[in-house]
C-alpha cells in the first residue's frame, strides 16, 4: 500500500500542470501540407504536370450560393467574433444556457383531416416524448371547429400547439383561443403559435394576401397571450422551390421585416412585434451548411432588430427536415436523411425541430413512421446528449467561416429584396421566383450527373424493393405560386416508366452488359453500369465471363433486349470494342453503349461514365427500348 501511495505521489509530482498532447512533434507548415496534397493528387492523376496554382484548390467546391468550401481551415482564416451564448449577435444561441436544461422542443406535425385519428396520433406522440404538436388546419386537413376533438385529453398548459392554417388562420386562431379559454389555460402561460403567414401564402399561391388582418390579430393576441406567437416567417416555400440556403435565409428575413412593419403599423411596439414572430427553416443532409444556416440566421435577425431600435434578442427558430430531400423510392433511407438533418439543426441551436416521417412523400405517414420520427429526436437528446453542449460548432475554424460567409451571402439577398421594394414586390414581379428557378436548374443538372447523388434513387437503387403504399395526404396549398420540387423526382419518373412496363409486360426493360475479358478486367465497369441503369428502372443482364465474341453475341440474343453496354478495361476496348460493337449491331442491337470516357470506337453509339448526364442516358435508353 505504501509503495502504491508513493508511486502516486511521485507521478503527481512529475505531471505537468497542463497536458499538451503531441507536444513532442513539430508543427507542420502550410507549405509542407501543400506538398503532401500535391503528392497524393499527382499519384491519382488529378494534378496536371503543368499546374501552377495551389494544389488544394483542386479539392475545393462551391455551394449553390457561390461559397467556396476549402479542404482546410486554420486559425489564419479569420471570422468575426461569434460572441457569447445569449448575447448579441446571438450566433452562439439565443439564451446563455442554450438547450442544456430542457433540450429543444420536439415538435410533431399532423395533417390528417380526421379529428379522431389526429387525436390518437397526437396522444401517442405526446406519450412518446413529443413536447409540442404542429397541426395543419383547413384545405382538406382539420376543420377549425374540429380542434376540440383533435386535442381531446391534451393538456394545453403542458403541450404547446402550433397551427398551420393557411388562409384559414382567423377562424383557426379563434377556435384555438376559444379552446384555451374553455380549458381555463392561464393566458400568460400559454405557448405555441397561430401560424398566420400571409407572405408564405402569397409565395405558395401567387395571390395577394393582405398583412393587415394578421397584424391586427397579433395586436389582439399580444395583450392577452404574450407568449403565444401569431405569425411565422416560413422559409420552406423558398427552399422547396429549389432555392439555396442564402436565398432561403434572405427571403425569410425579408418576410420577418415585412411582418415587423405591419405589426408596428397595427400599434405594437417593435419589441412586442418581434416577440410575435417565429422563423421556420429547412434542415438538410448537408449538415455543416445547416448548422451554419441556423447560426447565421440569428446573426442576421439580431442586426435587423438593432437597426429597428429593438432590445437585443434572439430569434425563435423552428427547424423542419427538408421535404425536398425526401424520396418516394427506397423511402427507408429517408430515416438516415432526417437523422442527419435533425442532428445539424440541434447543433445549430434550433429551438424547435420537426422530423418529417420517412413516408411523408408518399402520403399520410403511418404510426410506425411517426414513432421513428419522434424517436430520432429522443435518441439525439436523451441518449446522445446532443443538447448538453452549448453551440458545439463554436470555435471551429470551418464552422465559423462558413457561418460568416453564409450570413454575408444571405444579407446580400435580403438587401436586394429590400431594394426591389420588399418581399411582396419581389414575389409579385417574379424576380425572386426566377432566382430560385435558376438555382433549381443548377441543382437539377448536378443531380442528373450524379454530382449530387441520391442514395437509393440515383445511386444504389433497389429494383426489387417492395412498393410502400400510403393513403393520400391533403393537397398542398399551391397553384400559381412558387413550385414545390423534390430532388429525386426526375429519377423517380424514370422508375415510374419502368413500373408501367413491368405491369404491362411482366418484366422490366433490360440492358445487356457485354463483358469483355476476365472477371477482374470487367467487374468494376460492369458494376458501375449496372448501378447506373438500375437508377432508371432498367434491369442489367450480366452474362459473366464469355469465351469469345461469338459467345457474347449468343448471350446478347438470349437476353431479349436491343440495347447493349460494353464493359471492360481500356486495353480491351482498344483491341475489341469495334469488333464486338459491330457484331452486336449485326445481331440486332439498336444501341451499343460503352462504360468509359468518350473515345473513338467504331459502332459505339454512346458512353456512360462518372460525371455523364445519367438522366439523359437513362431516358434515351428507355426511349430506345420502347418504354412509354
Amino acid at each position: 500500500m505504501t509503495n502504491v501511495a508513493g508511486t502516486s505521489a511521485s507521478t503527481a509530482a512529475t505531471e505537468p500542470r497542463e497536458l499538451s498532447l503531441a507536444a513532442e512533434f513539430g508543427t507542420p507548415s502550410h507549405e509542407q501540407w501543400q506538398r503532401l496534397v500535391a503528392s497524393v493528387l499527382r499519384k491519382s492523376g488529378a494534378l496536371p504536370e503543368d499546374f501552377t496554382g495551389a494544389p488544394e484548390s483542386l479539392l475545393a467546391s462551391r455551394t449553390y450560393d457561390g461559397i467556396e468550401i476549402r479542404p482546410l481551415y486554420t486559425a489564419a482564416d479569420e471570422a468575426p467574433p461569434a460572441g457569447l451564448p445569449g448575447l448579441p449577435p446571438f450566433v452562439r444561441g439565443s439564451v446563455p444556457e442554450g438547450h442544456v436544461t430542457t433540450g429543444w422542443d420536439v415538435r410533431a406535425r399532423h395533417a390528417t383531416g380526421d379529428p379522431a385519428a389526429a387525436n390518437r396520433a397526437v396522444l401517442a406522440d405526446l406519450e412518446g416524448g413529443v413536447t409540442s404538436v404542429w397541426l395543419r388546419v383547413g384545405d382538406g386537413a382539420l376543420a377549425p371547429g374540429a380542434l376540440p376533438e383533435a386535442l381531446h385529453d391534451v393538456h394545453l398548459d403542458l403541450a404547446a400547439v402550433v397551427l398551420d392554417p393557411g388562409e384559414h388562420y382567423p377562424a383557426a386562431a379563434d377556435a384555438l383561443l376559444g379552446l384555451l379559454a374553455d380549458r381555463a389555460a392561464p393566458p400568460a402561460e400559454v405557448t405555441g403559435g397561430l401560424g398566420a403567414d400571409p407572405i408564405g401564402l402569397r409565395a405558395r399561391t401567387g395571390r395577394p394576401h393582405e398583412l393587415a388582418p394578421a397584424a391586427e390579430l397579433a395586436a389582439r393576441v399580444a395583450g392577452t397571450h404574450p407568449r403565444l406567437r401569431t405569425l411565422v416567417a416560413d422559409g420552406l416555400p423558398f427552399h422547396e422551390a429549389g432555392g439555396a440556403d442564402a436565398q432561403e435565409l434572405g427571403a425569410t428575413i425579408a418576410a420577418g421585416v415585412a411582418y415587423l412593419r405591419a405589426l408596428t403599423a397595427a400599434g405594437l411596439d417593435v419589441d412586442t412585434a418581434a416577440a410575435q414572430l417565429e422563423f421556420r427553416l429547412a434542415a438538410t443532409t448537408d449538415q455543416f451548411l445547416t448548422i451554419a444556416k441556423f447560426r447565421a440566421a440569428r446573426r442576421l435577425w439580431a442586426r435587423v432588430l438593432e437597426v429597428c431600435g429593438a432590445r437585443p434578442g434572439g430569434m425563435a427558430q423552428h427547424a423542419v427536415t427538408s421535404p425536398a430531400m425526401l424520396t418516394r423510392r427506397d423511402p427507408w433511407v429517408n430515416m438516415l436523411r432526417t437523422t442527419v438533418a435533425a442532428f445539424a439543426a440541434g447543433v445549430g441551436g434550433a429551438d424547435a425541430v420537426t422530423v418529417l416521417p420517412f413516408d411523408t412523400a408518399l402520403g399520410q405517414p403511418d404510426a410506425f413512421a411517426r414513432r421513428i420520427a419522434r424517436n430520432t429526436q429522443i435518441i439525439l437528446l436523451e441518449e446522445s446528449k446532443l443538447a448538453g453542449v452549448i453551440d458545439p460548432a463554436g470555435g471551429s475554424f470551418y464552422a465559423e467561416n462558413l457561418t460568416d460567409e453564409l450570413a454575408r451571402a444571405a444579407w446580400r439577398e435580403f438587401t436586394a429584396i429590400e431594394a426591389a421594394g420588399g418581399i411582396e414586390a419581389e414575389l409579385d414581379s417574379g424576380a425572386l421566383a426566377a432566382r430560385l428557378a435558376g438555382t433549381w436548374e443548377r441543382r437539377r443538372r448536378r443531380i442528373a450527373t450524379r454530382e449530387d447523388p441520391i442514395t437509393g434513387v440515383s445511386e444504389f437503387p433497389d429494383l426489387a424493393e417492395e412498393p410502400v403504399e400510403r393513403p393520400p395526404a391533403p393537397s398542398p396549398v399551391d397553384g400559381g405560386g412558387l413550385p414545390r420540387v423534390r430532388y429525386a423526382e426526375d429519377f423517380e419518373a424514370l422508375r415510374d416508366r419502368s413500373d408501367v412496363h413491368l405491369a404491362e409486360h411482366g418484366s422490366r426493360p433490360k440492358v445487356f452488359l457485354a463483358t469483355l475479358g476476365p472477371l477482374a478486367a470487367h467487374t468494376a465497369r460492369a458494376t458501375f453500369a449496372a448501378n447506373l441503369f438500375a437508377a432508371g428502372g432498367i434491369e442489367p443482364v450480366n452474362p459473366g465471363v464469355t469465351e469469345d465474341t461469338a459467345a457474347l453475341v449468343a448471350a446478347f440474343r438470349d437476353s431479349g433486349t436491343p440495347v447493349a453496354c460494353l464493359c471492360g478495361s481500356d486495353s480491351a476496348y482498344a483491341e475489341r470494342a469495334g469488333e464486338v460493337a459491330a457484331a452486336l449491331r449485326d445481331a440486332g442491337a439498336r444501341a451499343v453503349l460503352l462504360a468509359g470516357k468518350p473515345a473513338e470506337h467504331t459502332g459505339v453509339t454512346g458512353f456512360v461514365h462518372t460525371g455523364c448526364d445519367a438522366l439523359a442516358v437513362l431516358s434515351g435508353t428507355l426511349d430506345t427500348l420502347g418504354v412509354a
